[in-house]
């Protein structure tokens, strides 16, 4: 799935619904510049906001990359998943990713985690944005390390580890001294 298909199926959704861009700025808490911006592609969308918009649009995260449904198990080989999304940090401005989603149950339907893997790339500043959704995330270092600021706290997560925390206590993701490969399971209640 290109990038681009992002912007349009949010602006598809929020069509169907009848959902103006304000209205769908003020329901999620971002700004109808960001909406714009994102309907329009012309910035890298953080998870954050993302996660705000399929709460207002009744959609699961899952549905920006899905292509055709599908009722049974969905088998990714290799972890060589073709449905990738990139987010950049949660600078609403940058136009490089900082994150590489790569989806592991995309076309599944009616589920209830979103299982990813993610290329996770040294952040551009250290002006780190911690940002908090309802739900739940499980994270397993594959390669590299990873730094979580959560709520005050700083954890260093290095491969073989694992973090699992609840979303809503503000928090951000990062690369720590190189690129990191992480295995990340989210939940969000609908």
């Amino acid at each position: 799935m290109s990038d681009n298909q992002v912007g349009e199926k949010i602006r598809q959704l929020r069509e169907s619904k009848n959902i103006s861009i304000e209205e769908l700025a003020e329901k999620s808490q971002i700004s109808v510049d960001l909406v714009e911006k994102l309907e329009g592609n012309a910035v890298i969308p953080s998870l954050s906001p993302l996660l705000k918009i399929a709460k207002v649009l009744d959609v699961r995260l899952g549905t920006f990359l899905d292509d055709a449904p599908q009722t049974g198990p969905v088998v990714v080989k290799s972890g060589k998943s073709e449905n990738v999304m990139r987010f950049s940090g949660k600078n609403s401005n940058l136009k490089d990713s900082t994150l590489d989603f790569y989806s592991l149950a995309s076309g599944k339907t009616d589920r209830h985690m979103e299982p990813f893997l993610i290329d996770v790339h040294p952040p551009e500043t250290e002006d780190y944005q911690l940002s908090s959704h309802e739900g739940e995330e499980f994270i397993f270092v594959m390669n590299g390390e990873i730094e979580v600021l959560y709520g005050k706290e700083t954890y260093r997560v290095s491969e073989g580890d694992s973090i699992y925390y609840d979303s809503v206590v503000p928090h951000d993701l990062h690369a720590h001294g190189g690129d990191a490969k992480i295995l990340a399971v989210v939940y969000t209640p609908i």
